[in-house]
């Protein structure tokens, strides 16, 4: 097994003070290696930077269809939201629109990531609900599939008919048969797959086309135009993923997931990025996947967002720049 790649120096003054390491890998529509460091065959949870594969379902199927969801509900889908107004509005009324209420979620409360909602709910005395929760739009999409194929309602169980149709499309789509799988933050199955499989999904989002002969391709392009298209809704303002796909011009869907991993699906250059920060450091696969996708020419590097992100600087609590993020050498 090849070791994990150097990513990111964390500088503090004249040391070195931290080093990020990982794997990442670039494939093509073909399916074909393009860019490696690190172990591409490195087993990972993708976590949360799968969740266009686990709509995959919601939208192949018709579901998305017969329940006359837009690119806003298919890009809340793919969230991991802030719980801000517009995500929480959004959430409350899709499953109004389903006839259900907070409780036919199963992601469980969680508190807003978003300050001003935060505080918000603190002065009304409010209580945290589970359309809060980062994942409520993969949950809401999960419960249209689930009222789609006249299914039970613990649609998070492993053997569910939702999370088999999930497992389904997840393994055709990194073209490998998943290890196994862990039990998410919000509840719901993660399926393991390898660095290089989550990629090789990634290029075929990317090589999809919305004319596509079928159901599977259309959907996976009309995932990724919600994607790009909506990047308020996939995070938030201030978060890598929106910033990001603003900078790109939304030419570019990217998603993260927790404990360090990122991807990015390029439908111009039908590429496809995965990556894992083998230290589960998000600052580090922000970097990483800035770093790539400069690397592949669809984020300029004199952007502000492309400059933060792999390049600081870090500053103290005074203001002051104190540190800088340098890119690791092989990885510039």
């Amino acid at each position: 097994m090849t070791v994990a790649a150097p990513m990111l120096e964390v500088w503090r003054g004249a040391f070195c003070e931290s080093v990020h390491a990982g794997h990442a890998v670039v494939v093509d529509r073909t399916g074909e290696v393009v860019a490696a460091w690190g172990d591409p065959g490195a087993v990972i949870f993708p976590r949360s930077s799968c969740k266009m594969l686990q709509a995959l379902p919601l939208v192949d199927s018709g579901g998305a269809d017969a329940m006359g969801l837009t690119d806003r509900h298919l890009a809340l889908a793919c969230a991991s939201h802030q719980g801000a107004d517009l995500h929480v509005t959004l959430a409350r009324d899709w499953l109004a629109a389903l006839r259900l209420d907070d409780g036919a979620l199963r992601c469980g409360p969680e508190e807003p990531r978003d300050r001003q909602t935060r505080d918000a709910l603190i002065r009304s005395g409010e209580a945290v609900c589970q359309v809060h929760n980062n994942c409520s739009g993969k949950h809401c999409g999960f419960l249209t599939l689930t009222r789609h194929l006249g299914a039970g309602p613990e649609y998070v169980d492993p053997a569910h008919p939702v999370q088999a149709a999930a497992r389904e499309a997840f393994e055709t789509m990194t073209g490998m048969r998943s290890p196994g799988f862990g039990i998410d933050g919000c509840s719901a199955p993660n399926f393991a797959t390898t660095v290089q499989g989550l990629a090789r999904a990634m290029a075929r989002f990317a090589a999809a086309r919305e004319g596509g002969v079928s159901a599977r391709e259309r959907a996976a392009a009309r995932l990724t135009r919600a994607m790009a298209a909506h990047p308020e809704l996939v995070a938030g303002e201030g978060r890598a993923c929106t910033t990001l796909m603003r900078a790109m011009g939304g030419r570019v869907a990217v998603k993260t997931g927790a404990e360090g991993v990122f991807v990015a699906i390029l439908p111009e250059q039908g590429l496809g990025v995965a990556l894992k920060c083998t230290d589960g450091a998000t600052r580090a696969a922000e970097a990483a996947v800035a770093a790539i996708l400069v690397r592949l020419g669809a984020l300029d590097p004199a952007h502000p967002v492309a400059v933060q992100l792999r390049h600081g600087p870090i500053t103290n609590r005074a203001g002051r720049a104190v540190g800088e993020y340098r890119l690791a050498e092989g990885f510039r």
